[in-house]
């Protein structure tokens, strides 16, 4: 999901589309933060009149695939799974959405991936026309936002390469050593690492079976790398999970 096109283009208004599963309250205080540095204070209070709370249960669908791209959104809590429907009906998750992540800042006009809550999800979202209007009389927001997209860009290049030539044990590190750097941005453990996304969706992203994801991470855990642990994993042997993911 890129901004790097003319902010231009987004002023062309766009339909917002009626979201049935999520429930919208007052104006909340935001919480945004970027994948390197919370956006100054000035940012945010620019941006928190433009905002409505959104609340998800479990399995709520925050936008579809290919629905109108009315909206840009900031998680605000929770975990999100990103995935497309592949032409032949297959699932192919591209990715999960954390606190401080931005979804929909793309100037596709439809979402190119659904967004699925794996637990109750917080987000602030945002009218994507008004949205990037204000990005665009805010160079230091812009500068922000190219700064978080930058990142997302990173983390799709590192996925292909994931998704490569590389063994399971490898892609299963590679995937925790990234899910422990993305923790760590936010502030939460970077030790033992909560897991919302269950093992198909694990297999759905890395290219693997339910079956592979599962030997490998109990051999994994047989070995000493990691703990398997309630609802988790605890990373055990750093240097060996760093040499795995490194290549």
């Amino acid at each position: 999901m890129s901004i790097h096109s003319s902010l231009a283009a987004a002023t062309t208004k766009l339909p917002i589309p009626v979201l049935s599963t999520y429930s919208v309250g007052h104006f909340e205080k935001l919480r945004l933060i970027s994948l390197s540095t919370a956006l100054p204070l000035a940012e945010r209070d620019t941006l928190e009149p433009l905002s409505r709370r959104v609340s998800l249960d479990r399995k709520g669908n925050l936008f579809r695939q290919d629905e109108p791209a009315g909206s840009v959104y900031n998680v605000t809590s929770g975990a999100l799974r990103l995935y497309r429907i592949l032409p032949d009906g297959r699932r192919q998750v591209t990715g999960f959405a954390f606190p401080g992540d931005f979804l929909g800042l793309s100037l596709l006009d439809r979402f190119n991936v659904s967004a699925d809550a794996l637990g109750p999800v917080t987000a602030c979202r945002f009218d994507r026309r008004a949205f990037m209007e204000l990005v665009r009389s805010q160079p230091n927001l812009m500068m922000h936002l190219h700064e978080i997209t930058g990142h997302e860009l990173s983390r799709a290049r590192d996925m292909m390469v994931l998704l490569g030539r590389r063994t399971a044990d490898e892609k299963i590190a590679a995937f925790l050593m990234g899910l422990r750097a993305r923790y760590a941005q936010i502030g939460r453990s970077a030790v033992t690492l909560e897991l919302p996304m269950n093992r198909l969706d694990i297999a759905d992203h890395l290219g693997l079976t339910i079956e592979t994801v599962s030997r490998t991470l109990s051999r994994l855990d047989r070995e000493g790398c990691i703990l398997i642990v309630p609802g988790g994993v605890r990373l055990v042997d750093h240097a060996r999970l760093d040499r795995l993911s490194a290549h």
